[in-house]
This record gives C-alpha cells, structure tokens and sequence, in this order.
C-alpha cells in the first residue's frame, strides 16, 4: 500500500496550503522563496521565510488523519509506504515510521557545497557554515521548484508494486506526484482520492472521497483494518 500525503492533510494542524489566502504562501511569490534562484538573490528573504515556516510546523502537533495513517501502519498486515510532499514533519510526530520526505524537511540543512545534511537549527542564517567542509552555504533541506525531488527511484519502485493506492490532501497539478496514480493504475493497483474537494487530478482515481482529511482518513483507515 501507497500512500502519497499533500499539504491539505496538515491544513487541520493550522499549517497553509499554497493557496490559502493571508498565509505564509500568500505573501510571497513562489519565484522569491522556493526556487535555487531565489535563494542565490535574496537568501537572507529566504532563510526568513523558511525561519517562519519552522516555527509554525515546529509548534502544530499531528491531527487525526496523521494518526490514523500511523495506525494503519502499525496495524496493517501487509507493507504501508508512506511518501509525503509535505515538509513538516507531522506524520512521525504522529506516530508514522519511514516515511519517504520526496520534498526534504524544514527539520533538515543541506550544504549547497558538499551536499553535507544536518539538523537544522530553528533559525538558519546567511552564510551558516556547513559542519563537514566549513563552506558558508547552508540552506535549507527542501525541494524548490525546478529541483529533482528525493527517493523517486525508491517511490517508483513501491508504485510498481502496490495493491492500493491513495492520494490525501493532494493537489495533483505538482509533478511527479501528480503522475503516481498512473504508476500505480499500471500496476493494477486499486487507486483512491481523499481530499477536502476533488483534485486536478480525481478523474484519474477509481475512488474518490471528499470531506476533511481528520474525517475521512480515519473513517477509510477504520474500513481497511476491519
């Protein structure tokens, strides 16, 4: 079973989606803080920015949709891969093992350097020094746009041969991810949509769901484990 998590199913835990109106997001243009070449204009803008985001995920705590996931885990006979988009750590606060970060983690630093990852501290800054080869070019552990993002050759291979699987709280305009349900469908896999509204993407799920994440997670997980 394949998991693949978005923004809306931490949209519970007081954390904005892209397209939330007066959030983080909305106060700057994706371009400016989301981009290598954003960070090579402006990185002090974009250390604030993540800086904000830190806090924010470091003071939500998981909501039902994040523990019902952990339990299904815990509880599932077969394998339960979780692969998030989201960058803030909820699903493991939730009680989530293993779970497969493909847009890094605001809990993480990266040397643009070296390629050197730590523990980011909850206020990174212009110039911090990498810990390995002393460079001044830590940035944060997240994937912008116009970056590859991480494990697809281990998400692929899950994809390949998953029995089911779901998209929560998903958009399904951001690719790769928005081409998991096609991987999976391929493999035979049976397909399903949780989400507040139907996606870019719910006319290529055999199922869909729609209603709050801490609602139909645990109702779904609820069916699953009998």
């Amino acid at each position: 079973m394949v998991i693949l998590t978005g923004a809306g199913i931490s949209a519970e835990s007081g954390l904005g989606t892209f397209r939330d109106e007066g959030g983080l997001w909305a106060q700057h243009r994706i371009e400016d803080v989301a981009t290598p070449e954003g960070f090579a204009r402006d990185p002090d803008l974009v250390h604030r920015f993540y800086n904000a985001r830190r806090a924010q995920a470091a003071a939500a705590r998981p909501n039902p949709a994040h523990q019902a996931l952990a339990r299904l885990q815990a509880q599932h006979k077969g394998e339960v891969v979780i692969v998030t988009q989201n960058v803030d750590g909820l699903h493991e606060a939730g009680g989530a093992q293993a779970v497969l970060h493909m847009h890094g983690t605001l809990a993480g630093a990266l040397c643009a350097a070296c390629g050197h990852r730590w523990p980011a501290p909850l206020a990174m800054r212009t110039g911090i020094a990498c810990p390995a080869c002393a460079a001044p070019a830590g940035r944060p552990d997240v994937v912008w746009f116009g970056e590859i993002p991480y494990f697809m050759e281990e998400i692929f291979a899950h994809l390949a041969a998953a029995d089911v699987f779901a998209a929560i709280g998903t958009s399904g305009e951001v690719y790769p991810a928005a081409a998991f349900v096609d991987e999976a469908h391929l493999a035979g896999a049976r397909t399903v949509e949780l989400n507040l509204q139907p996606s870019a993407a719910a006319s290529r799920f055999a199922e869909r769901r729609f209603g709050p994440a801490s609602e139909t997670v645990p109702a779904w997980v609820a069916e699953l484990l009998g």
